[in-house]
């Protein structure tokens, strides 16, 4: 079991009153975790640290900067064994996963500290004579990240990388899923040299979390907000945000679609789906939920895809002895059975797997799914996915759009300037041709439309949500004024 603090201007803190909230393997029902529950006057707390540590964090050059990321990068690398060890028992991941979230979430501090001296402006010509006009931009203030548990380094990584290369101080409010994981990046960092106050960690217990998102968004020096996780979550997070006028970037939720054309390489897009819809029990807010194949290879394409989605077995991800690990929660899991149920009774055929022991899952597959069926529309979140028949082009087209979501998608054919046509007549924030649906790079501008969110993260896109663009002018002649 791990305990768990607040850490709150470089000092690991006891919640207010000494409150804890417990959190359990979802495998074993042990306690994996037992963490400090914050309430509003620890988040405001939290906020105070990260605006007083602001002034220093926030004129010291690139430079500096860019050295504490690269040391952060190491610090976190340095740590896998412990990721690993926590995610498996808070998340039910398995240590692949794990590994590739430590792998990732280092190469994202290494992206903001690449970062650093790329936050520039421009001069930009002015009318009025001696007048020399710039957009500068500059670090806004604190940064309130708040992160899921599905990816859980990456993404709680992502919260702060971009914001601290900008020169942002930054609370992250952990997941109540995953403290432990979510503390450990900031301890990670601490062994880095970050000084105290520029990252600040909040737990808190799930009844609590509106009230502390709450306050968190409405203090003064809380000046961004980024969210990744639900839309439902996220559209009470825009809502708050928008009474305080404070921007926020969305990532949320997905149903990506992954078009397999009549001309498609059937054995590469069926490594490519499997892998899109089955990685991290098809967790992921990218996974291929929704394979829209044209009706002319259907039955070939579904013959191959089964068999491969047969072999990818669940069980005991501290084992590693099989490459699927537990899903989140037993009620996770009982809203996929749902959902395939559901579906066989309006039609569908279950092709492959259909049964869970507990939070145990193996890859299942639905064909012949059509609007009728709640899995068709709803998010699954878990190890099924289902295959939706297209007559042509135009229709599989009109299939992957039939979606509230709008984050990832897929395109396959030999045909690269047909797939490209199709690409652009998707709406989605990220589409991949001949590649699967889950595909992330520190440096891509990753984010979503529609339901999906607003707002990209990484690379250059990133700088323009952490920053203020200010128009700054200088006077080199003596002015001329009609009054």
């Amino acid at each position: 079991m791990f305990t768990i603090d607040l850490l709150i201007d470089g000092k690991d803190v006891a919640a207010a009153g000494g409150r804890t909230f417990e959190r359990h393997n979802p495998l074993t029902g042990a306690v994996a975790s037992r963490a400090a529950a914050a309430d509003m006057s620890d988040a405001v707390k939290a906020a105070d640290a990260a605006a007083k540590a602001f002034p220093a964090w926030s004129a010291l050059g690139p430079n500096a900067r860019r050295a504490h990321l690269l040391k952060a990068a190491d610090a976190l690398a340095a740590r896998a064994k412990d990721f690993i060890a926590r995610m498996a028992e808070e998340t039910g991941a398995t240590a692949a996963w794990s590994g590739f979230n430590v792998h990732l979430a280092s190469g994202m501090l290494r992206e903001a500290a690449a970062m650093t001296t790329q936050i520039g402006g421009e001069v930009i010509p002015s009318d009025k004579p001696g007048c020399i006009a710039m957009a500068v931009r500059q670090p806004v203030g604190v940064i309130l990240g708040i992160a899921p548990w599905n990816a859980p380094v990456i993404l709680a990584t992502r919260a702060l990388a971009m914001p601290l290369a900008c020169g942002n101080t930054v609370v992250l409010k952990a997941s109540e899923i995953c403290p432990g994981t979510h503390r450990l990046i900031a301890e990670a960092l601490a062994d880095a040299g970050l000084p105290p106050g520029v990252v600040n960690v909040v737990t808190n217990a799930p009844a609590d979390a509106a009230k502390v998102v709450e306050a968190l968004i409405a203090h003064p020096a809380v000046r961004r907000i980024n969210f990744t996780g639900s839309t439902k979550v996220g559209r009470i997070i825009a809502e708050t945000a928008a009474r305080h006028l404070k921007p926020v970037l969305l990532e949320l939720g997905g149903k990506a679609p992954f078009l397999v054309l009549e001309d498609a390489d059937l054995d590469e897009a069926v490594k490519a789906a499997a892998f899109g819809a089955f990685m991290n029990q098809g967790q992921i807010c990218m996974s291929t939920e929704r394979i829209v194949v044209d009706q002319k290879v259907g039955d070939a394409f579904v013959a191959k895809f089964a068999a491969k989605a047969q072999t990818l077995v669940a069980g005991d991800p501290r084992q590693g002895n099989t490459p699927l690990g537990a899903v989140v929660s037993r009620e996770a899991a009982e809203k996929v059975v749902h959902l395939i149920d559901d579906a066989v009774a309006k039609g569908a055929k279950l092709v492959a797997g259909g049964k869970a022991d507990g939070a145990i899952m193996s890859a299942s597959v639905l064909d012949h799914v059509t609007p009728e069926m709640k899995v068709y529309y709803e998010e699954s979140f878990g190890p099924v996915t289902c295959v939706v028949r297209a007559r042509d082009e135009d229709d599989a087209v009109r299939i992957a759009n039939d979606t509230e979501y709008g984050l990832a998608a897929a395109v396959f054919s030999r045909d690269i300037p047909r797939a490209l046509g199709v690409a652009r007549r998707i709406e989605s924030g990220i589409c991949h041709i001949n590649g699967p649906t889950v595909h992330d790079e520190a440096q891509m501008p990753f984010g979503g439309t529609k339901a999906s969110g607003y707002g990209r993260f990484g690379g250059k896109a990133g700088i323009e949500e952490f920053t203020e663009l200010r128009w700054i002018t200088i006077e080199t002649q003596p002015g001329h004024y009609p009054i």
